[in-house]
């Protein structure tokens, strides 16, 4: 029986909305899952991001293949992820610098954070140190803190760059000690660490995943800890609360996963439920321990809820310092 040109562009139509998102559900994933990572290979983030996705991978079936878009602290990759298909096939690493400080830092962001990406779960939390290089006189955290009291904005402080969980963390240091800072951003971790070890920059926050080795040659010197505990790995290092007297002061660079805002419910429930399965999986969180991370359990609602959290402790920090990045 023939049909005509109408009756089959008709069967076609029909044929297209039968993969309805639920059916899309069901055969997913059935290739391999992009996972963004706005930072180059090698560093902790990246490190973090194929640690995860492998046992994912396993989990899922499929391979997880990391991609790396480093640029523009991190909002090259973040507009990748929130401009592609909502298929359950991207998936983006959206840490605090992502999703915290960067839509209160840009004027002009080409995507919204939360209107194109929806939390998946949190995965990690790097542990950030108060440091200061061997030649710097002060010997104690508040030994720092009354130099730079004494010389208002006369102490180089480096960062990984500007508006980085390490270069804000510093500003809420001395936002709530009262002191100013001179800052010196970087391009990444490695140079800040080379010119503290060169007594070029005087102070400077390391995260442990990044200083490890660093921190513990005593090349530099670890001066607190900006946990709200001690770290297990350096068990007489004090806490700011302890050191400075700054009473629940935490500060903290975390990383979650993200997924384009309309991924269907199905596959991104499924996304987070794997994601908190690889996250709770004693072999990885050993793995993470090792390097200098510790795992940080939740799902969506606690991803959410972080971001909330924190936005309300740095946007007002990031508007009272005035700082607005292009």
């Amino acid at each position: 029986m023939r049909l005509s040109r109408r009756r089959l562009l008709a069967l076609a139509a029909t044929s297209a909305t039968a993969a309805t998102p639920a059916a899309r559900a069901q055969t997913w994933p059935d290739r391999p899952i992009r996972w963004l990572v706005g930072y180059p290979a090698g560093g902790g983030t990246d490190v973090l991001a194929r640690l995860i996705g492998a046992e994912m991978s396993r989990r899922l079936g499929v391979p997880v293949v990391i991609e790396n878009r480093p640029g523009a602290a991190t909002n090259v990759a973040a507009q990748a992820a929130a401009t592609a298909p909502p298929d359950g096939y991207t998936v983006f690493t959206a840490g605090n610098e992502t999703t915290v400080f960067n839509p209160a830092l840009y004027r002009n962001l080409p995507f919204d954070i939360d209107r194109d990406l929806r939390p998946l779960g949190l995965m990690a939390r790097f542990h950030l140190v108060l440091t200061a290089a061997d030649r710097s006189p002060a010997r104690t955290a508040r030994e720092l803190i009354e130099r730079a009291r004494a010389e208002p904005g006369r102490i180089d402080f480096g960062t990984p760059g500007q508006g980085s969980p390490h270069h804000l963390a510093m500003e809420r240091l001395a936002r709530d000690t009262g002191v100013r800072f001179n800052h010196v951003p970087y391009r990444g971790m490695a140079p800040v660490m080379n010119d503290l070890l060169a007594g070029t920059v005087e102070a400077a926050i390391v995260d442990v995943a990044a200083g490890r080795e660093l921190l513990r040659s005593g090349r530099v010197r670890p001066l607190c800890v900006l946990s709200p505990a001690r770290l297990e790995a350096f068990p007489d290092l004090p806490t700011a609360e302890e050191a400075l007297g700054l009473q629940g002061f935490a500060a903290f660079a975390w990383q979650g996963l993200t997924a384009p805002a309309r991924t269907p419910d199905a596959i991104a429930a499924r996304l987070a439920a794997v994601l908190a399965e690889s996250v709770a999986d004693p072999a990885v969180q050993a793995r993470m321990r090792e390097i200098g991370l510790d795992p940080l359990p939740g799902g969506p609602a606690e991803h959410r809820a972080l971001i909330d959290a924190e936005r309300a402790i740095y946007w007002p920090l990031i508007r009272g310092l005035g700082l607005v990045l292009e």
